[in-house]
């Protein structure tokens, strides 16, 4: 029965074949990138430093003062558990902090295609607005100016008057 339960959940059709894990913790690498993000970010701090440097400060002085009796990394064998300790932390930090910069590259990637294409809009309606300015430049040189229009009326007035000279008995 259980493996009939299994089977079922490898052949589901509601997800794509390659991103079916037989590990369900690792199929969110979403939450898995998130958490490696928050650890480099927590590293990047004068607080970690700071608390690091206390740690190992404390460290040393206690192995190297206390007793031999009650000491659990002596001084004689060069602190070896620290070294272990310090070695695994950062076997562990370096690909976290590689996969938080792949996310944040990724990140940046989105990013400069959306300003890419924010431009290009940009662009396209700069230059749409540059065409409408130079239509609107060449209808409005068409349309009659305000000297124009009383030289019009002048000349109309002049006409009235020879014509209203010419037919005085009319």
């Amino acid at each position: 029965m259980a493996r009939a339960n299994r089977n079922s959940d490898n052949n589901r059709l509601d997800s794509p074949k390659g991103l079916r894990s037989p590990l369900p913790r690792f199929q969110n690498r979403d939450r898995t990138g998130r958490f490696s993000e928050a650890f480099a970010r927590a590293m990047g701090t004068p607080w970690f430093l700071i608390g690091l440097t206390a740690f190992v400060a404390v460290w040393l002085v206690y192995n190297s003062i206390a007793p031999e009796e009650v000491q659990f990394d002596p001084r004689l064998t060069n602190f070896t558990l620290l070294t272990l300790i310090l070695s695994l932390q950062a076997s562990y930090a370096a690909p976290l902090i590689l996969l938080a910069q792949n996310r944040q590259d990724d990140r940046d990637r989105v990013q400069i295609e959306q300003d890419r294409q924010r431009a290009e809009r940009n662009l396209n309606d700069t230059e749409y607005l540059a065409r409408e300015v130079v239509a609107l430049r060449l209808a409005v040189r068409d349309l009659a100016s305000k000297d124009f229009i009383r030289a019009e009326l002048r000349a109309l007035l002049e006409e009235l008057d020879r014509e209203k000279d010419k037919d005085p008995a009319e």
